[in-house]
């Protein structure tokens, strides 16, 4: 199932709900081709692939009504590199708090559903990324999950208010609670593309 990556690098966004117009968006403006995927056999076609924010109980269930959660987890669990922001990071969590249905489970953290409040409380704060020596990333919080454990093994990728986890890593996923996506900031979409690229 392992594929040969492309010269030219093609990135999937996962388009049942949510905001997958502004992923391929922000993909575009680095000159990054995209695929909208709706159905499980064009995961075939891309080198990483994006999940979105929206709502995790409205992507789950059309992900399970279009028979594409199986064959997905399959791929990430074969090196696909696969990028979850907010709902997204709901759906590669291990362990979620508030849904009480089964997710794709393959990033060991727990992770809380909607922890921040509802949707008037969404707030900004800015996001320190060591990674990408970044101090100041504006971090959108929308009905954001909260990340409450993380295995040994599992690298902390953002933290907030000098505490806070808001981004992990694991090999090939990352997971962010945020929405890079609706910043104006493109360092962590060029990470990703670069994560991929490697």
């Amino acid at each position: 199932m392992k594929k040969k990556l492309n010269k030219k690098i093609i990135i999937g966004v996962l388009a049942l709900q949510g905001s997958f117009t502004e992923h391929v968006t922000a993909l575009k403006k680095l000159k990054i081709e995209t695929l909208l995927i709706k159905e499980a056999q064009h995961i075939d076609s891309v080198d990483g692939l994006i999940i979105p924010g929206g709502e995790s109980t409205a992507i789950l269930k059309l992900m399970n009504e279009n028979k594409i959660t199986h064959i997905l987890k399959k791929y990430i669990l074969n090196g696909l590199p696969v990028w979850g922001t907010c709902a997204g990071a709901i759906l590669l969590a291990k362990k979620v708090t508030g849904l009480n249905k089964a997710t794709l489970g393959v990033i060991d953290i727990e992770i809380i559903r909607n922890a921040y409040g509802r949707q008037n409380d969404s707030f900004k704060e800015s996001v320190r990324i060591p990674k990408i020596q970044e101090n100041q990333f504006p971090g959108i919080f929308i009905r954001s999950p909260k990340i409450i454990k993380i295995a040994k093994d599992i690298a902390i990728f953002g933290k907030i208010r000098n505490k806070e986890i808001v981004g992990v890593e694991h090999g090939n996923i990352l997971a962010t609670t945020f929405h890079p996506e609706l910043s104006n900031n493109l360092r962590i979409h060029q990470y990703f593309i670069d994560k991929i690229k490697s």
